[in-house]
């Protein structure tokens, strides 16, 4: 348990050229070092994004109410995104200390599995993962056998998910939970668990496109995101306050410059 969380946090090394591994992680563009160098370069392009969604909030009553739903799943991801990426940023310059992204293009995602266990949200993965899914995989592996133990796993590790976001939003509005966000994760934890069973019953045999698949999976995520997830965000009007503090951000750095 203790390793897989340190693993999380990598601290920075100074590099031996002459270090066979080194030579080969240096040639290796997929290196780790060479991707945290990409998604830095894309930083100021995600910050540009999110500068100007927040701009377009001024014009939100001339918008149809579902493309402001869409801005604000894309607020959601870019919000996240760059607050993180920039702690990232300045723990490298200035500490030495390579964390580990929290995000990995989600957009890209192809499946529910994909988005949810490779993309979105990856320190949590990573902390479930030892703590939730795999005791009860192990657990289930003896009952069910090895192919279909992660299905119960699965919807265990969603489970602890919903309950520990139905916290996080009990101490942000202070309000009685209305338990919408853990069916949200409920709901993401079945359709992902169908998704396992459905890609073993078929065996390879039958795949969609991967374009089709990922449009699929983001419109679903986004879809039952709008209806389940963000009511708790509109109803306390945390998004609206949300919104306020960050162009009151934006314009300060604008006329900074």
């Amino acid at each position: 348990m203790d390793s897989e969380i340190k693993n999380l946090i990598k601290i920075k090394q100074d590099p031996h050229p002459k270090s066979p591994s080194n030579a080969r992680s240096n040639r290796d563009p997929s290196s780790n070092s060479a991707r945290n160098g990409q998604r830095s370069a894309f930083l100021p392009i995600k910050v540009l994004l999110l500068a100007m969604l927040f701009r377009a909030y001024n014009y939100r009553q001339y918008l149809h109410p579902y493309i402001i739903w869409g801005m604000k799943c894309c607020n959601l991801y870019l919000d996240l995104e760059v607050m993180l990426a920039t702690a990232a940023v300045l723990a490298r310059a200035i500490l030495g200390i390579e964390l580990k992204p929290q995000f990995n293009e989600p957009y890209l995602a192809t499946s529910l599995q994909d988005f949810w266990g490779r993309r979105w949200n990856l320190v949590v993965t990573g902390i479930l993962r030892p703590t939730v899914y795999g005791p009860i995989q192990s657990m289930s592996t003896r009952m069910l056998g090895r192919s279909w133990a992660p299905l119960p796993a699965i919807m265990a590790t969603f489970l602890v998910s919903g309950l520990m976001h139905e916290l996080i939003f009990f101490y942000l509005t202070r309000v009685s939970p209305t338990w919408e966000v853990m069916w949200f994760f409920v709901l993401q934890g079945v359709c992902t668990a169908a998704e396992v069973a459905a890609k073993k019953a078929v065996a390879g045999r039958w795949r969609l496109h991967p374009v089709v698949s990922g449009l699929l999976t983001l419109a679903f995520v986004a879809v039952t995101g709008v209806l389940l997830f963000f009511p708790q965000f509109t109803r306390n009007g945390l998004d609206q306050k949300g919104i306020e503090e960050y162009q009151i951000l934006v314009d300060f750095f604008v006329a900074g410059v």
